[in-house]
């Protein structure tokens, strides 16, 4: 292996490695509900409570500008091992939902020290082909964010303990083999303080604009969805007395999401970034509004089947959104720009758990997942305009 194939494959694991943080309480939660006495909306509660971990941390990461002043290996060593370290937390005895929310919370936070910095890691080393580089650690993030679900569905972790300190583990490996084998780029730049007057380019720039909403449709329906997989398995079981593997048809139907990255990626050298992202979002859309008659599909291959397919078309258009956005932002506020709308889809995506957290409770279990069409229907009519 070249060394910059060398670098790439460091990279992409290590990311790999640590973003498994990142729905670890997902992927043990009915453990959590049984130990700590939780209600049925825990799940949403604790997937708000990393997303808006995630939102605080990049921005105060971009607002002191810290991956510019210190070394972005060294901050990604530090971010893994003390979000690892805040995983590890689960486990105490005492926790109720308030301290399990506190934990989370701070997962979230140092997983801004992971993600963004890791891209900007690749960044530092692939001046040319940075956008195959990219689309390689977003397909990491997908499969990292599945993980847990994998490790619960097999018997050498029935008990979750081991499940979320694996996934510490993992995250401490992943810090360790950047800080040793990642040294800072050879075309690391010290990039701009975060400019809040970014905010309003975003709206003033129509192309720009297209692409940061069509960005927030999409991020309405994907948390939301990751979030939910499992309770959408359940109900299927539930109505057709079916006997399901739902941790690792969780992990399969999350995580086939980085093969589609990869295809909508050379898709869009084939017939352009927008079309792509269009047809993608297109396609989630519809799987959202037809998702009612899915459960009353009596053939379980048939639903999973389409719940793999859902799976991919949720995801795909992730990176090109970012790409539309990168591609259209001013130069100079480039950075800016990406972390704000960044900041802004993720502040999405609790809104819209929170509101399936409260359909569950209060509306139909089939047809609840419709309401995850209004940010796919937002996105292509505002992509559909000239």
């Amino acid at each position: 292996m070249s060394r910059p194939g060398r670098t790439l494959f460091l990279i992409v694991f290590a990311q790999f490695c640590c973003i498994s943080l990142w729905f670890a309480g997902n992927g043990v939660l009915d453990d959590l509900r049984a130990n700590f006495d939780l209600s049925m909306q825990a799940l949403g509660h604790l997937t708000s409570a990393v997303q808006f971990g995630f939102i605080s941390g990049t921005l105060l990461f971009a607002l002191f500008t810290i991956a510019d002043r210190y070394s972005p290996s060294r901050v990604f060593f530090f971010s893994a091992l003390i979000g690892g370290i805040f995983n590890l937390s689960l486990f105490w005895d005492g926790n109720t939902l308030w301290t399990l929310l506190v934990a989370r919370y701070l997962t979230g936070f140092f997983l801004a020290g992971i993600y963004p910095v890791g891209m900007k890691i690749a960044a530092d080393y692939f001046e040319k082909g940075l956008g195959k580089s990219l689309s390689f650690l977003v397909g990491a993030l997908v499969l990292g964010t599945a993980l847990p679900h994998l490790l619960k569905s097999s018997s050498l972790f029935s008990n979750w303990v081991y499940v979320i300190a694996a996934t510490s583990s993992l995250s401490f490996l992943g810090g360790l083999l950047i800080l040793l084998f990642v040294p800072d780029g050879p075309f690391r730049k010290k990039g701009n303080p975060l400019n809040l007057k970014a905010i309003f380019s975003v709206f003033k720039n129509r192309k720009l604009k297209s692409a940061a909403i069509g960005y927030f449709g999409h991020m309405w329906e994907l948390y939301a969805f990751w979030a939910f997989v499992p309770i959408v398995l359940k109900t299927y079981q539930d109505l057709h007395g079916k006997a399901i593997n739902i941790s690792l048809w969780s992990f399969l139907i999350i995580g086939i999401g980085s093969i589609a990255c990869v295809i909508g990626g050379f898709l869009s050298q084939r017939i352009g970034v927008k079309k792509t992202a269009f047809w993608s979002l297109l396609l989630s859309c519809l799987c959202c509004l037809f998702s009612p008659f899915f459960f009353y599909i009596p053939y379980e291959t048939i639903f999973l089947g389409i719940l793999l397919f859902w799976g991919m078309v949720v995801i795909s258009d992730s990176p090109l959104f970012s790409t539309m956005v990168a591609n259209n932002a001013d130069s100079v506020l480039k950075g800016s720009a990406l972390t704000i709308v960044n900041c802004i889809g993720f502040a999405i995506t609790i809104f819209s758990i929170q509101l399936l957290n409260y359909l569950q409770l209060n509306f139909s279990p089939t047809l609840m997942y419709t309401i995850l069409a209004i940010g796919p229907i937002l996105g292509l009519w505002t992509l559909a305009k000239k």
